[in-house]
């Protein structure tokens, strides 16, 4: 399987359409490339595929998560000239969506294209032309001159919109298009399910929805698969840039999937399990696979919805490092995503009941009879 074929299919989970809540486009790529390698297949009541890939043993269980929703915007008003004001969905910098072109979905699934006004700096008053504007402050011009326009064309109040981007190969494996937080950690997945040989543990691959809006799906899918263990799989900050101090670039492309120490610093701060991180890092070490180490100040990932569900999950994230993060030039290199996928499968061939009984609770002392 080469580097071309991995690039091939992020590029059509990259440019699928598929924010929080409006997942169908990127579920049904998902169901296409998964199938022919579980077992069982399904989707939950709320979006999530879960396919099972049974191995030697069905009550041990691993649960690898990858979120397909990516951030989007949700258009909340139109007005009588015809343009559409909209609020996130997910975390935007504003700077981002200035003069970019959108796709819009219409409520029978037709897509209509648009771009992201704002006022012109010619007529802006003096002292705020270089000033960042507010979302509030944004609009989608579809071309249209009226709000009956505007409806006729099938957009209406509760429309949504991502993005308009192309996956574009910019030097040999360096890669750059939207979404790719989280549609290379997608394709990871996929691409390990192929993978897998052969395991002791039962694994339940999940594409997850609505990550991006407080890790909903996997909550939801962590309650129902309840696993002994989980890796999540997303993209992390590479701020391997000019004019970041070395220590601010928590991770390099080209340098490694990166394995999960810390996340979340500005808000619920994450550890991941630390016999899960060992793990990881020994059978990265032992077949020589590059790795980073992550500590990440701000965001997380669906392992921190895994995580704290039922009476506790133990869960950790393998990373693939990525530039320009939330932004419609997201740029990675490939073969950080492809050593993920080796590090994946690998980790669960290996991952054994001595493994899981190590996770498990331990009763120290009990007068019960």
């Amino acid at each position: 399987m080469s580097s071309q074929e991995f690039i091939n299919l992020l590029k059509k989970l990259s440019e699928a359409f598929g924010p929080s809540g409006f997942e169908d486009e990127a579920r049904d790529l998902v169901i296409k490339e998964l199938e022919p390698y579980v077992d069982d297949l399904m989707i939950d009541r709320w979006g999530n595929v879960i396919g099972i890939r049974y191995g030697r043993r069905k009550d041990l269980k691993a649960m690898v998560a990858a979120h397909i929703d990516e951030i989007g915007l949700l258009i909340d008003s139109i007005d009588k000239n015809g343009f559409l004001r909209f609020r996130a969905i997910g975390g935007w910098n504003e700077v981002t969506l200035v003069s970019q072109r959108v796709v819009i979905k219409t409520a029978d699934g037709r897509k209509i294209k648009g771009v992201i006004g704002s006022r012109p700096p010619h007529v802006t008053p003096p002292g705020k032309e270089r000033e960042a504007p507010e979302l509030k402050d944004l609009f989608i011009d579809i071309g249209a001159s009226s709000d009956e326009e505007v409806r006729k064309l099938g957009v209406r109040v509760g429309s949504v919109a991502v993005l308009d981007r192309d996956l574009e190969v910019l030097n040999e494996d360096v890669v750059t298009g939207k979404a790719f937080d989280d549609r290379v950690g997608v394709a990871v997945m996929l691409w390990a399910a192929r993978q897998l040989r052969d395991s002791e543990v039962t694994v339940y691959f999940v594409a997850t929805v609505q990550e991006e809006v407080g890790l909903r799906g996997a909550q939801i899918a962590a309650d129902r698969v309840y696993p002994d263990f989980a890796i999540a799989l997303d993209t992390t900050i590479a701020a391997d840039v000019p004019g970041v101090n070395e220590r601010e670039f928590v991770t390099r492309i080209g340098k490694g999937p990166a394995i999960k120490v810390m996340d979340g610093g500005r808000g619920n701060v994450f550890i991941a399990h630390p016999a899960l991180t060992n793990f990881l890092v020994s059978v990265a070490e032992e077949l020589k696979i590059p790795y980073q180490l992550e500590v990440l100040i701000g965001g997380t990932t669906d392992a921190l919805g895994i995580a704290f569900r039922r009476d506790g999950i133990p869960a950790t994230t393998i990373s693939i490092p990525t530039r320009y993060v939330h932004s419609p030039v997201e740029l990675l290199n490939i073969n950080d995503a492809l050593n993920a996928a080796k590090l994946l499968s690998e980790s669960l061939s290996k991952a054994n009941d001595r493994l899981i009984q190590s996770l498990r609770e331990k009763t120290i002392k009990s007068k019960s009879a």
